[in-house]
């Protein structure tokens, strides 16, 4: 029993990481204003820098650069100025 746990806490563990991925988000593409999916995306003054402002679906953000998990560009709505947001939350 004990040399099924190691695939039993995989499986768990992947099913975690499917659940906190945004189903249906897709990633920015440079050039394009994407309209937000998530219910609440932070606009940060770097890849995990200082918060700036949230945005919400609807709203929309102008992917200017791509950088890994992190876009930079500019966020429209009550933020209305350039930062970076995590990649793979648009529609």
């Amino acid at each position: 029993m004990t040399h099924r746990l190691p695939v039993v806490l995989s499986a768990a563990a992947l099913a975690l990481v499917a659940a906190a991925s945004p189903a249906s988000a897709d990633n920015g593409t440079v050039g394009e204003r994407e309209t937000v999916c998530a219910e609440s995306l932070a606009v940060r003054t770097a890849p995990v820098g200082a918060w700036m402002g949230t945005l919400t679906h609807p709203q929309t953000f102008l992917v200017k650069e791509v950088r890994g998990d992190w876009v930079y560009g500019f966020a429209y709505g009550h933020v209305n100025r350039n930062g970076w947001v995590q990649n793979g939350w648009f529609c």
